[in-house]
């Protein structure tokens, strides 16, 4: 009788409001390196390309200064998740996946994600201090534009990803002003459109995985389910606008310039299709991750694609 006691009140514990669990101390530090966030900061590696593009010679200070640009930016970004994650918590504790987040499982205290933004934020800022102004200016616009993502812009439709997008580009532009060299109009244009079709991934992914019977906004997001065919139409929009706006900057004078063989630069326009038409096929058959830079970084296929696309740029610049 005991046991028969025992067993609705399991049932009944299931259905109930979540409640955050007690706090293990052996996994409290594990819960906050998961709050960082660390996978997410390759990401920042975006931070090299205009450095690698312009073929800038790598020099101690150079070297220096994208160590330290990396670090700030990563330190930075993770703040601005901890800081999403606290604002957020009432959805993602609803959340499939979401909810195990150590701040939505309880891991976690809100007091902790307070220390950590503070402590994060105030170290970045001191690495920025030893970097170049241009990029302590970018990496503030950066803080600043991802706070007010956070707030309020996800809840606004179209522009949420357009800023997605921007935040991404910002990081080239932050590359930029680090190794003090110019950035080339269409390899900024390149990186809007390729970073709006990754943003309208993660939206399209969201509705996927949610209510598919739901008619009202999803996730604290101001999207619905039946905008996945008009958000997937943008995304392969923006997927082949990417790749036009890659011809052009091949055929560009910096390119001419840099490049001894810049017509081997073409065989990547194969490779930039692939990729993306293979990204988008898998969101279709619901196999891609919540976060497509997650995806890229365990997936096979854009290892190769990687790896090829390098080697090609290589082979050009011999």
């Amino acid at each position: 009788m005991t046991h028969a006691a025992a067993e609705p009140a399991r049932l009944d514990r299931a259905n109930t409001p979540f409640e955050p669990p007690p706090t293990r101390p052996s996994f409290r530090w594990r819960a906050l390196l998961g709050a960082l966030r660390p996978r997410q900061w390759a990401k920042n590696l975006l931070i090299l390309l205009p450095a690698l593009a312009a073929h800038v010679r790598w020099t101690p200070e150079q070297i220096g200064n994208a160590l330290g640009g990396l670090a700030a930016f990563s330190l930075t970004a993770s703040a601005i998740y901890v800081f999403n994650d606290l604002i957020d918590l009432p959805n993602d504790r609803q959340h499939r996946t979401k909810r195990f987040r150590p701040f939505a499982s309880g891991d976690l205290r809100v007091i902790h994600g307070i220390a950590l933004v503070t402590v994060l934020s105030l170290v970045s800022a001191a690495i920025a201090a030893f970097l170049p102004n241009a990029f302590a200016a970018v990496l503030a616009v950066y803080a600043l534009l991802s706070v007010g993502y956070s707030v309020a812009i996800r809840r606004r439709i179209a522009l949420d990803v357009i800023l997605l997008a921007s935040l991404y580009t910002l990081r080239v532009v932050a590359g930029a002003a680090l190794a003090a060299v110019p950035l080339s109009r269409w390899f900024l244009g390149f990186s809007i459109f390729l970073f709006l079709s990754l943003a309208l991934i993660k939206r399209v992914v969201e509705l996927q995985e949610s209510d598919s019977g739901s008619t009202g906004p999803v996730g604290g997001r101001g999207y619905i389910v039946a905008d996945i065919p008009v958000l997937t139409a943008l995304g392969l929009g923006a997927t082949i606008a990417s790749s036009l706006v890659y011809c052009l900057y091949i055929t560009s004078d910096d390119v001419l310039r840099l490049y001894p063989r810049p017509d081997i630069l073409w065989g990547n326009l194969p490779i930039l299709l692939y990729w993306q038409a293979r990204t988008w096929l898998l969101v279709n058959r619901h196999q891609m991750h919540e976060d497509p830079v997650v995806f890229a970084l365990r997936d096979r296929g854009s290892h190769i694609s990687f790896l090829a696309f390098l080697l090609l740029v290589f082979l050009a610049a011999r």
